[in-house]
């Protein structure tokens, strides 16, 4: 889901992640991605890294590079998944 503005992945899908990736994904972005790959049901979501939370601090309120893209394009996948 990176970019070309940005190599870098700032947004996950629950369906990408694990509890494994607690610290990228935070525990309620872990947790929601543990309980979708265990089949739980879960709607489709997506998580915002802890890395873009920490980014947007250091650089004053501004999204680091990519991290807008990738989230539309994140909003975009749930609206086609749930023909919403």
């Amino acid at each position: 889901m990176a970019t070309s503005r940005s190599a870098h992945k700032w947004v996950y899908h629950f369906t990408e992640g694990s509890a494994k990736m607690r610290d990228l994904l935070g525990g309620k972005g872990a947790g929601a991605a543990e309980m979708t790959r265990a089949g739980m049901p879960v709607p489709p979501g997506f998580t915002i890294t802890t890395e873009a939370c920490r980014a947007y601090l250091v650089n004053k309120g501004k999204f680091p590079p990519g991290l807008w893209e990738q989230a539309l394009a994140a909003l975009k996948s749930l609206e086609r998944k749930t023909k919403k």
